[in-house]
């Protein structure tokens, strides 16, 4: 028994294990696994209906600081997650994936659009957790709160075009990768101060916008390495 076990470990697991963190790294590896752990912790606790106590002294201690300079920035920040918003950019970075001839980059982008899109709406209706209610809000929201689809879109749509610029522009990918992040961040951020969602939403929205990515861009590399 325990040879056999070896042998299919040897043949089967092993190749593909070898395989998967030479194309994501050790750090990745980790990363999504502890990601995987923290999106666990929160879902069972978002299932229980049990409620976080640091959402809701967070929205407030940030409200404190609202002012109508900083409203106008949120909202076009906040913007930059918009549907509509995120269509133009999409459509403009699959249209110049294919003027270049990426067609795999531009096949695995839909994909990882579409998986965005399904994702957030899927696991919305499945926790259906209602928005926070705070105080008189900014914009109006009708969906549900968990996870945040802007935080979630966000990371998949700029995460990858971040990445496909830096495997293009090796010499700037410190730059790209920096600017992505504080994109990212910020309209993650500018959600909160606008107090359609609560903190968990958008760890949540990272967590899995960031798992997502990383799945398509594994599946990237090793169309690449084919």
């Amino acid at each position: 028994m325990l040879r056999q076990l070896s042998h299919f470990w040897l043949r089967y697991i092993h190749p593909r294990l070898v395989t998967l963190v030479a194309t994501i790294g050790i750090v990745g590896l980790v990363s999504c696994l502890l990601i995987l752990f923290v999106l666990a912790k929160l879902a069972e606790e978002v299932l229980e209906r049990e409620a976080f106590a640091f959402d809701t002294s967070f929205l407030l201690w940030l409200h404190q600081f609202a002012n109508p300079n900083l409203d106008n920035f949120m909202l076009f920040i906040t913007n930059l997650g918009n549907p509509s918003t995120v269509i133009i950019v999409a459509g403009a970075t699959f249209l110049l994936l294919c003027w270049r001839r990426y067609r795999e980059d531009a096949k695995i982008f839909v994909l990882a659009c579409l998986g965005a899109l399904i994702l957030n709406t899927g696991l919305k209706l499945f926790f259906s957790k209602p928005r926070p209610e705070l105080w008189h809000q900014l914009i109006s929201e009708k969906s549900f709160s968990f996870p945040s689809g802007h935080a979630l879109g966000s990371m998949v749509l700029y995460g990858f075009i971040a990445h496909e610029l830096a495997i293009h522009y090796p010499q700037f990918a410190k730059v790209i990768y920096s600017l992505a992040v504080i994109l990212i961040a910020a309209i993650g951020l500018s959600r909160l101060y606008l107090g359609v969602h609560w903190p968990t939403d958008i760890i949540a929205g990272y967590g899995v916008g960031f798992l997502w990515l990383m799945i398509c861009i594994t599946m990237l590399k090793l169309q690449r390495f084919r």
